[in-house]
């Protein structure tokens, strides 16, 4: 799945955790972080802290995988 926009991270992150079937609360005390941070970065604020979204990211089973423009993987 290409994700190229905040909010577009933001869904892939919440779609994730409701499968889990976890609340915001939860997965905030989960991964360090305050309540706040879920919400914003589910809404994609653009200005979200890329540590903390790594960490819910590795939270809630997904990983970001870097690709150059036409495709090709990074070593």
């Amino acid at each position: 799945m290409k994700t190229q926009t905040p909010a577009q991270l933001g869904a892939v992150i919440r779609t994730r955790r409701k499968q889990l079937k976890i609340t915001q609360k939860e997965l905030a005390m989960t991964c360090g972080t305050g309540l706040r941070f879920i919400v914003d970065l589910e809404k994609g604020k653009p200005t979200c802290q890329i540590g903390k979204a790594l960490q819910v990211l590795q939270a809630v089973g997904l990983a970001i995988e870097i690709t150059t423009s036409g495709g090709n993987e990074m070593p």
